[in-house]
């Protein structure tokens, strides 16, 4: 642990002082990103373990979203899609040298399912083995996407080793092709190459992972070649890093967006005439091309085109249009005062705004909503927070707005988001707040037996009604910037955000 933390105090005074500049190890990859390893715990961290292989779940991903075998090999359903039985891979060993079987994979599920998930664990009713390689899922009602919901990380498989009596993870092992060597939270993760991987063998041997919290900090990390890899760069870093010859900067399109949250409760927002008003002030255009420098990026709805059937392509591009957003105002009956600022019966129209620092470009484009509104006699208060405050403030009632980007595919089928997100007029922690919409709920919950043709349809007509309805406002679609050290062969970026793919990569003088 000494040695870990000075390897790291290390790399922060070089960073800081010396502008990053150390030579890089041959067999060592460094990696930095915003992201705060907390915990051991799957369902607070488990999102970083994933990204560094050392845990994996039964189902896997593929670029397009499609489902892949994962430590299961093949799964099916009952005609009803009540029950579901997953076949695992026979030759998988933990890291501590224990096989999978299905008794380990229950009693790793058992535990996560008993601690919070991106989806209403209430659906599973019992998961049980039926032999050494086939564990079983009986729903309490039918749900056609089920099978993704065994992607998310917090459904990682770990070995029977890595909880105490309690349940407790005090250990992390699982089956990726990396095992933890060290974790010092939340400034460190390290891990080594696991030699006994039923997989390919990955070709680096040691990784370690840095929480930057400032994206001008990474940057000259990966300038300076103290670090291989940086994530969520801002515009401004990505110039910087565009200018050097050491380093190459890798833009992907994500399904992920940017949206603005809001309290429908609170009188200032209640009336969609109101937030029509708010959207059609936003110059999108000039945000995704002046600030963000990528054009085509604005977003019409909260599904971009990367998300296949749930993105319309006939809903109308997003434009500003400051006329009519001053007359649907004016219909509401909010009027300028002497000094041009909205106000109706003697009160003005103030909102507060939530964003946080660990996508750098939140701020930016905040700053920028703040002046766009302001041309409608709006006041904008932002605050920078913790993520943490915009689910806080959704469950105590105090949030207004918050600014955020919202990863539509944590599952692959935004089905299950939806659920999470908008089923009920209470809403999710980063879904919907307070909105109350029974026909959208009722079309929600129909989708969830739609199958074909029927459910293409009711998808369709899912995302047009929260494009119209806006119980959420769209801003822009994601664009995810990182850095890559030209030493660094076989970098690519996962869309779904759920692995670095550091197996895949080498390291070259």
């Amino acid at each position: 642990m000494a040695k870990l933390i000075k390897r790291f105090i290390t790399l922060l005074l070089l960073c800081v002082i010396y502008g990053c500049s150390q030579p890089p190890q041959a067999d060592r990859l460094t990696i930095s990103g915003p992201f705060e390893p907390i915990s051991l715990d799957l369902a607070r961290a488990g999102y970083i373990f994933s990204r560094l292989q050392i845990v994996e779940t039964l189902v896997d991903i593929n670029n397009d979203g499609q489902l892949q075998p994962g430590l299961a090999t093949s799964w099916e359903s009952h005609q009803d899609a009540t029950v579901w039985r997953f076949h695992l891979r026979p030759d998988v060993t933990f890291h501590d040298g224990s096989m999978m079987d299905a008794n380990a994979v229950v009693k790793s599920l058992r535990i996560a399912l008993s601690k919070p998930t991106p989806f209403d664990k209430q659906l599973i009713a019992a998961v049980t083995a039926v032999d050494a390689h086939t564990v079983e899922f009986r729903l309490q009602s039918s749900y056609r996407p089920f099978a993704a919901i065994l992607t998310n990380y917090t459904m990682a498989i770990l070995a029977p080793a890595s909880f105490d009596h309690s349940d407790k993870i005090v250990n992390l092992v699982g089956s990726g092709p990396y095992q933890l060597t060290e974790f010092d939270p939340p400034h460190m993760v390290s891990v080594s190459r696991f030699a006994d991987y039923y997989g390919a063998k990955a070709h680096i041997p040691y990784v370690d992972y840095i929480t930057g919290h400032r994206p001008e900090s990474r940057a000259l990390m990966v300038q300076g070649s103290s670090a291989d890899i940086v994530y969520n760069l801002d515009p401004a870093s990505v110039q910087l890093l565009q200018n050097s010859a050491e380093v190459r900067v890798n833009s992907t399109a994500i399904p992920r967006t940017i949206i603005i949250k809001l309290n429908i409760a609170d009188p200032l927002l209640s009336s969609l005439e109101v937030r029509q008003a708010l959207s059609l002030a936003l110059d999108r255009q000039g945000i995704a091309e002046g600030i963000m420098h990528q054009p085509g990026a604005e977003a019409n709805q909260i599904f971009g085109p990367s998300m296949g059937i749930w993105h319309v392509a006939s809903l109308p591009a997003p434009a500003a249009d400051l006329k009519q957003a001053q007359a649907l105002l004016a219909a509401a009956g909010w009027q300028r005062d002497s000094n041009g600022m909205l106000q109706k019966q003697g009160k003005r129209f103030t909102l507060n705004m939530v964003t946080y620092a660990n996508r750098p470009e939140l701020i930016v484009i905040a700053t920028a909503i703040q002046a766009q509104w302001a041309k409608l006699g709006i006041t904008l208060d932002v605050q920078m927070e913790n993520a943490s405050a915009i689910p806080l403030g959704h469950n105590d009632g105090s949030l207004q707005t918050a600014l955020m980007a919202r990863n539509f595919a944590n599952i692959p089928d935004p089905l299950t988001v939806l659920l999470a997100d908008f089923s009920t007029p209470q809403g999710g922690d980063w879904g919907a707040m307070n909105w109350n919409d029974p026909a959208f709920f009722h079309l929600l919950q129909q989708t969830t037996h739609a199958t074909g043709a029927d459910y293409e349809r009711d998808v369709q007509q899912l995302s047009t009604h929260l494009a119209e309805a806006l119980p959420l406002i769209p801003v822009l679609y994601y664009v995810q910037q990182s850095a890559v050290a030209k030493r660094v062969k076989g970098f690519s970026f996962d869309p779904y955000e759920r692995s670095f793919r550091i197996a895949n990569m080498e390291l070259q003088p």
